[in-house]
């Protein structure tokens, strides 16, 4: 079976990395970027979607319930496209969302990567760490001891 990868990974990552990022994280780093010129294709707008989810990620989905975002699509002068949807009511973090996908679609795509994505990446896998090894602190193992007797 001959599968070939997936075009688009490396920017549903950083999309992904964009939408999971905090917006105050993402503002501070976006501070030292030099933004470009750019008009909005749609402004950023608050609505709803809804989460859906598996019992124990295999049964049938069900309506989880809804949560808030923010979406955005922006053009830059160059004609380059960027998208983002964020969770949460921030407008500019959606924006600024946005932009760094268009740029990432430019050849500012290094300088940005190493400016924004790699700290936020490093912001993020801290705290993942950080809650695992929380986790990890008040696991509990059962056993079962078999008393020899038939």
């Amino acid at each position: 079976m001959n599968v070939m990868a997936d075009p688009h990974a490396d920017r549903k990552a950083w999309m992904s990395l964009l939408a999971k990022a905090t917006a105050a994280d993402l503002a501070r780093l976006w501070g030292g970027v030099e933004a470009p010129d750019y008009t909005y294709l749609r402004a950023p707008e608050i609505g709803g979607v809804m989460v859906r989810g598996r019992a124990g990620a295999v049964g049938a989905a069900f309506n989880l319930g809804e949560m808030t975002v923010t979406r955005c699509s922006l053009k830059l002068a160059c004609g380059t496209v960027g998208h983002a949807y964020v969770q949460g009511r921030n407008k500019d973090h959606a924006v600024q969302a946005a932009l760094i996908d268009a740029l990432m679609l430019t050849d500012r795509a290094d300088d940005i990567r190493q400016a924004v994505l790699a700290p936020l990446e490093q912001a993020l896998t801290a705290a993942k760490t950080q809650r695992a090894a929380k986790a990890a602190a008040t696991k509990v193992d059962f056993f079962t001891m078999a008393r020899g007797e038939d």
